[in-house]
């Protein structure tokens, strides 16, 4: 692990002269990836990942999410240890940051802009996207531009500036990937199909308002907060990193030297401050109604703009 930079949250020990990566109950708890959303705004099929209902918000059952965490973990450990690669989706601009340093850092593919219709089931043509780009990218370089007009190259910038914006975190990927990590499956939910019908495995962050139901590996979890998806990224480059290490994924549950039952942390948890947690508690309290407002306003409209996969791709596809 010599020359690796260790994310915040996630510590390494020394065990049996084995690198040992390590997540804790605190870290999870001070990303905030117990709270869900307003309770109106559940997906029924979420109920055996919620523990509570606190102040019309809900929580997550933890002691689930440390167990998805660690089925998932391990999962990718396997694909990459297999020689296949992880592909990273994340599109909210929550996301976009994590997903590409996290992605970049361990070496794999990422999709942080757009995620263009047919990118697994399609990839033929999205390659051919993919070697116009580096033709692009190879004209600014060999002098080509030199022989063109002003006009031209200001076009040819803009289309390579396009297709690097949507394609660059998976051009030098050659064949589909073994597995998915995506955030937010409700936003993905184009890449959760196109995955389904390649029968790629996903993992997948799935808050209160998912459906957690066709995901692989899903690890119920704040989607929403930036430090919540920031640490779940970590994680899953972290397995990519340690998939030649046998030793895996440990999970600590106490704080400090003192044992707390789950309840008594979610009752402790609720009462901490914006500044201590240093995230935004206002967007899970319902205090400001903008967020609300502004999501269920995009539902409608993923409502409207809805895809039929099956229409798009063909039934035999």
């Amino acid at each position: 692990m010599v020359g690796i930079k260790v994310p915040a949250g996630i510590v390494y020990s020394r065990c049996e002269e084995e690198t040992l990566a390590v997540v804790t109950m605190k870290s999870l708890l001070e990303s905030g990836v117990h709270f869900g959303h307003q309770v109106k705004r559940w997906d029924p099929r979420m109920k055996k990942f919620i523990f509570a209902e606190r102040n019309g918000i809900h929580i997550i059952d933890l002691q689930k999410t440390i167990q998805s965490i660690k089925d998932a973990y391990e999962a990718v450990r396997k694909v990459v240890a297999s020689g296949k690669t992880v592909l990273f989706v994340g599109t909210k601009k929550q996301a976009q940051q994590a997903i590409q340093k996290e992605a970049e850092r361990c070496g794999m593919y990422y999709v942080n802009s757009r995620w263009l219709g047919g990118m697994l089931t399609n990839f033929f043509t999205i390659r051919k996207s993919l070697l116009r780009l580096k033709k692009l990218e190879k004209m600014e370089v060999d002098g080509t531009f030199e022989n063109l007009t002003k006009k031209e190259i200001a076009s040819l910038a803009k289309e390579r500036a396009k297709l690097q914006k949507n394609l660059g975190g998976i051009k030098e990927m050659k064949d589909p990937p073994g597995i998915l990590f995506i955030i937010d499956t409700r936003k993905e939910s184009i890449a959760v199909a196109e995955a389904q019908r390649m029968k790629i495995p996903i993992v997948a962050v799935v808050d209160t308002n998912c459906n957690p139901d066709g995901i692989d590996f899903p690890i119920p979890g704040n989607d929403d907060a930036i430090r919540a998806i920031t640490l779940f990224t970590q994680i899953i480059a972290n397995a990519v990193v340690d998939a030649d290490n046998e030793v895996g994924l440990k999970i600590i549950e106490t704080l400090g030297d003192e044992d707390e039952d789950m309840e008594d942390l979610m009752n402790t948890d609720i009462s901490l401050k914006e500044e201590d947690m240093e995230i935004d508690i206002e967007s899970y309290t319902g205090e400001t109604s903008e967020k609300e407002t502004a999501a269920e306003e995009e539902e409608e409209e993923e409502d409207e703009l809805s895809v039929d996969v099956d229409r798009v791709y063909g039934e035999d596809n």
